[in-house]
């Protein structure tokens, strides 16, 4: 249990876990809102109302703090990938399953960009990338992404892995920056309008690097029945339609 500071009016006990998490999330609003070379941990004890010596006990450092709230946002995000990738298990070549795969991961960005706010941008476009391992850790999840796209471009839809090894990342940059625009320059698509269009994107450039046939046969056809989380139906329920980007 911590002790909170005496005077500040804060009842005399807190379970160690709850206040763990009270001081992940006043530190992810001022790393978001200030960046993380200007804020102090004087500033996030202040804030959560603990004393630094209780931030230090459970954090200790304001990197090792920064990188925890990191590593839980990258965690959304994996999750909600790894739940589009897991549709369709890997084998044979069915161009068609990557297809929907793909429309998948990127509503996946799209989901975890709506519902992480500015807070997504921790991953995206963080202010600490000087140091390798550092940036390495930072960029945990969007590397990890990028391998499970590879493995779908691969081994689901038949890819070969030099050309998937650079198409992955290319994938991944264009949902992440439509995720982040959508965020930050709404013009009232539906989260499904936005996946559906960069997956259709990404897709036509993805079918003229499979094997054989297999490109023609991915010519788009209906688009999945529904690659949302919520289950809601926008203006491109048609695939011929063109709605906002």
């Amino acid at each position: 249990m911590d002790q909170p500071p005496a005077g500040r009016g804060r009842p005399a006990r807190m379970p160690r876990a709850l206040r763990r998490a009270q001081v992940l999330a006043i530190a992810q609003e001022l790393f978001t809102s200030e960046g993380f070379h200007h804020v102090s941990m004087d500033d996030i004890a202040d804030r959560a109302e603990v004393s630094k010596p209780v931030l230090y006990r459970h954090f200790p450092s304001k990197l090792d703090l920064y990188l925890t709230v990191v590593d839980a946002r990258g965690d959304e995000l994996l999750s909600a990938v790894d739940a589009a990738v897991a549709m369709h298990p890997p084998g044979e070549v069915r161009p068609h399953d990557a297809r929907a795969i793909l429309t998948g991961v990127v509503r996946a960005y799209v989901d975890f960009v709506d519902g992480a706010g500015e807070s997504s941008a921790l991953l995206f476009e963080s202010d600490v990338r000087h140091d390798l391992e550092v940036r390495a850790r930072v960029e945990r999840a969007t590397e990890a992404v990028t391998r499970r796209l590879q493995s779908v471009l691969g081994e689901v839809a038949g890819v070969p892995a030099a050309t998937a090894a650079l198409l992955a990342p290319s994938v991944a940059a264009m949902a992440q920056a439509a995720a982040t625009r959508r965020l930050r320059s709404p013009d009232g698509s539906t989260a499904r309008d936005t996946a559906t269009l960069v997956a259709r994107l990404a897709w036509g450039g993805v079918a003229d690097f499979l094997p054989g046939d297999a490109g023609a046969a991915a010519d788009p056809g209906p688009e999945p029945d529904d690659v949302s989380t919520q289950g809601e139906r926008g203006p491109l329920d048609d695939p011929g339609d063109v709605g906002p980007a």
